[in-house]
């Protein structure tokens, strides 16, 4: 895995430059606040689409105008950058930034009086939210200690999409960038049609995951243990508490924003691995996880805003990495741009096709053999790399 060498800065004096723009990731659960106290002032719907704006329109700008960083923390740094509580308690203090934010968008929905317009804007406010949760949750839930791998799954109850906690870890950790696993989009597949396989996909692989573990000690998975059930009862504990503080109404509000969130966290999967194969080896095994099989982005703002997700190759080759100490790589594919603007290009399959499909034949020196291709576009795909009249 070579370091991109202009990247990787010297150990002597080297300082986080970007130490005091972290805490800016805690902005997006504040955002909900500025909205309802937008709409208290104003009276309009469209102050419910402040948070999905900024999201999706001013990181991506902002993004484009400040650029990217390629630099890297030098080895000898490391270990106390990665020691360093400021940046754990970050990841933490989202936790309690989303659930007052939860807890805000409940009651107004309760109260009534909103239009179709402000509704959807609330539901999509809070879907965004706890959609970028899961980031939080997945940067929580690759520690070893014990309490941030709980504060994960406690992220995750809002979307309820606890067992991500399970499969993401075991599951696509595994089976990245291979046709077997239900996060990695392939080459030709719409994100419309990888959603719904992904979401079942992933929900059947976690089961099969905890039921394995514990038929391997001869005990039945239907235990408080299972990470998968456990994880589950935490939601409805959590909309149960809800229900009974703003009454039973908020339920289907619960669960629209769920599915916005858990949405956003899948077009996530969708654009991190598109395309991109292992091969498999003279053995008949796949090869090992490398920088070559994750896309990625060095752009600055959008690091910031999601703990430096955009850096998935290194997360991938070293899971237990924390967020401030992941690095480029060379050998990475890059996006044409950030998570958030690449997101919004993958609701619009004829867009996507024509940003990435040709990125990913170029990765693979246009030989479609090597990618990771959905089966019904393969026709397709042959036929546009053979152009018009090609015998």
């Amino acid at each position: 895995m070579a370091l991109d060498p202009a990247a990787t800065a010297s150990a002597a004096g080297w300082r986080d430059a970007r130490r005091p723009f972290w805490p800016l990731a805690l902005l997006v659960p504040s955002l909900p606040f500025i909205g309802w106290a937008t709409w208290r002032a104003t009276g309009d719907a469209w102050a419910w689409w402040l948070t999905p704006a900024a999201v999706f329109v001013l990181i991506p700008v902002v993004d484009l105008l400040v650029g990217e960083d390629r630099r890297n923390p030098p080895d000898e740094a490391v270990p106390r950058l990665a020691a360093d509580g400021y940046y754990r308690w970050l990841t933490y203090l989202y936790l309690p930034a989303q659930y007052a934010a939860l807890a805000l968008c409940c009651a107004v929905w309760a109260r009534g009086g909103l239009t179709v317009a402000g509704a959807a804007g609330l539901v999509a406010t809070i879907g965004v939210v706890d959609g970028i949760a899961i980031n939080t949750a997945h940067e929580l839930g690759h520690k070893r200690e014990a309490v941030e791998r709980w504060l994960s799954k406690v992220a995750l109850a809002p979307a309820a999409y606890g067992h991500f906690h399970v499969e993401h870890n075991r599951g696509h950790h595994t089976r990245v960038a291979t046709p077997e696993d239900p996060a990695s989009a392939r080459l030709g597949e719409s994100f419309w049609a990888f959603w719904p396989r992904t979401v079942s996909g992933s929900l059947r692989s976690a089961w099969r995951l905890e039921a394995a573990r514990f038929r391997l000690r001869g005990r039945t998975p239907w235990t408080w243990r299972n990470d998968v059930l456990n994880a589950s009862a935490m939601t409805l504990a959590l909309y149960a508490a809800l229900a009974v503080a703003f009454g039973p109404g908020v339920l289907p509000f619960l669960v629209l924003q769920a599915v916005v969130g858990f949405s956003l966290l899948e077009v996530v999967n969708y654009l991190e691995h598109y395309g991109l194969a292992r091969q498999r080896t003279p053995a008949g095994r796949y090869e090992k996880v490398d920088p070559r099989h994750s896309w990625n982005s060095d752009r600055s703002v959008t690091n910031i805003f999601l703990f430096q997700l955009q850096r998935h190759s290194d997360h991938h080759a070293n899971p237990l990495r924390r967020y401030q100490t992941l690095r480029t790589f060379e050998s990475s594919p890059q996006l044409p741009a950030g998570y958030a603007t690449m997101v919004v290009a993958a609701l619009v399959p004829p867009v996507w096709r024509r940003l990435m499909d040709h990125r990913v034949l170029a990765h693979y020196g246009g030989d479609l053999s090597r990618a990771n291709v959905h089966p019904p576009a393969l026709r397709r795909l042959r036929e546009r790399r053979r152009g018009p009249g090609a015998d």
